[in-house]
């Protein structure tokens, strides 16, 4: 005899993406007995932004055992700030551990995917078709790598690469290194470039406010205790976690002593760790600290006040066959130039041909990239946006944001095991409602304080959350089914679902 679970409908899924998300609600699926699933990933292993940042220095500014999922804790971590190549063993581990990685096809792209009839249609890059459900886009932010719009970039006859695609085998010892960029990223990788190279030349833009909270290195005893008492474990993941919510979370989101704290260690951490005032000057930014991502960060300061570090605040002009030449018309001659300029972080799932019942991305993100609870995309039902614009990415886990989302998603499937609907699309006025909402809380935050960043759309809006990281978790707990339509297949019109609200 089956019981009232085994009796209930199963969905086929695709997931877009073999990262960390990916990876998360594949075993979040198969713990709700949810088996047909296909992971569709363009390269060759999971990982993500993990796999594809291999960039020296390249570490989480996230308490290492705060960016782990929460049912996985990892008492093998070497660094309060882990390492890149630790995290990505974590995700290796973690999806070998589940059962994940057996139900990855990797190396294939998906190229387009159309709604139709309660289904969607994806096709890949090897030519194949794949009919499901429900589509996951789990493909993240950050991985398609932004280059500088500079004229005659191309014309660079030394070693040029962008720091989320850097070359291993280009020697730096003793050469001459250009780095155009200082975001986080910079902040990471200049001061390994200092220690290999003859001469690291840094063209800055903006200077970035930095927070030094200090490194530490687990001993091994440490570990050896993790691994003996799980929950001390878990209470470090839940005090860091609870640490950053009620500091820097708070500061960005204009909390007035949370952010004068954060501008008092910033500035301090500037004024105590560069002596030169020429330099210091430089390297003081113009707006509020929080408005770009604050870089967490103990090394920058020191490697830039290295004799052979230059920071070089004069803009870039040209780029020739032999350097980089800036508008005081110096040439500065360079063997290597690094890219450290950022990715397009309103691409999402682009440029993937992606077709919901009237209409393609382009066009209904033609004038604005939006989602309703940064999940929805009207006219695209059955199709879930992980990560999407207004996600509260500042300075916090984004591992803890997934989860709470995954949480969101899966107790829609499950309406849809009961039967509830075959197809749910998230109304045109809830979007509109909500990202009225949204703006009403921005004037109080520091993203409009007066600087340009990736937190900003095209039309200057910051595509972040603009209350407590408390209050999104608490309004994603649960689908407010009046903002959806719903629909079973061979209706012609669709159901709103409750009352409605606009």
């Amino acid at each position: 005899m089956h019981s009232k679970s085994e009796e209930r409908r199963k969905p086929s899924v695709i997931i877009i993406g073999a990262g960390m998300t990916g990876i998360l609600m594949t075993i979040k699926l198969k713990q709700m007995g949810i088996d047909e699933i296909t992971i569709l990933e363009k390269k060759e292993k999971v990982g993500g932004t993990w796999r594809e940042n291999t960039y020296p220095g390249v570490a989480c500014d996230i308490p290492a055992h705060m960016y782990t999922y929460s049912f996985e804790p990892n008492p093998e971590w070497s660094h309060r700030f882990a390492h890149g190549d630790e995290i990505q063993a974590y995700f290796e581990r973690v999806s070998a551990k589940y059962g994940v990685t057996p139900l990855v096809r990797f190396n294939e792209a998906v190229t387009s995917a159309r709604y139709a009839d309660a289904r969607w249609t994806v096709k890949t890059s090897k030519g194949n078709t794949f009919t499901a459900d429900f589509v996951v886009c789990a493909t993240g932010i950050l991985h398609h790598p932004a280059r500088p719009d500079i004229a005659g970039l191309g014309d660079f006859k030394g070693a040029m690469f962008h720091t989320a695609e850097w070359d291993h085998s280009v020697d730096l010892k003793g050469k001459r290194v250009g780095i155009i960029g200082t975001g986080s990223t910079a902040a990471q990788v200049i001061p390994e470039l200092v220690k290999l190279a003859g001469s690291v030349s840094v063209f800055q833009r903006t200077p970035q406010w930095i927070l030094k909270i200090p490194d530490h290195h687990y001993s091994e005893s440490s570990k050896a205790s993790w691994r003996k008492n799980p929950r001390r474990l878990s209470l470090y993941h839940y005090l860091y976690t609870k640490a950053v919510e009620h500091t820097f979370s708070k500061a960005v989101i204009g909390k007035w002593l949370q952010h004068r704290l954060a501008d008092y260690l910033c500035r301090r951490n500037l004024r105590k760790s560069v002596k030169d005032p020429v330099l210091r000057a430089k390297l003081t930014p113009n707006y509020r600290v929080g408005c770009k991502r604050i870089i967490v960060n103990g090394t920058f300061y020191d490697a830039i006040q290295k004799p052979n570090a230059h920071l070089i605040t004069d803009r870039i002009k040209q780029i020739e066959a032999k350097g980089v030449v800036t508008e005081d018309g110096k040439l500065h001659e360079l063997d290597v130039l690094v890219l450290s300029t950022g990715f397009h972080p309103f691409n999402f799932m682009r440029p993937m041909d992606l077709r919901g019942e009237q209409s393609d991305i382009e066009h209904t993100w033609q004038k604005k990239v939006q989602a309703y609870r940064s999940i929805f995309i009207p006219g695209y039902p059955n199709f879930f946006l992980m990560l999407g614009p207004n996600t509260p990415i500042g300075n916090f886990s984004v591992i803890a944001m997934s989860e709470v989302q995954t949480q969101y998603v899966l107790k829609v499937i499950e309406k849809w095991r009961n039967e509830e609907f075959d197809a749910i699309d998230a109304r045109p006025e809830a979007l509109r409602a909500y990202n009225e909402y949204l703006k009403a809380g921005m004037s109080k935050t520091v993203w409009v304080g007066g600087c340009q960043s990736w937190y900003l759309d095209a039309d200057g809006d910051p595509a972040m959350w603009p209350y407590s990281w408390q209050q999104w978790v608490k309004e994603m707990s649960e689908p407010d089914m009046r903002d959806f339509t719903t629909r079973t297949v061979g209706q012609t019109e669709p159901v709103l679902t409750g009352s409605g609200r606009s």
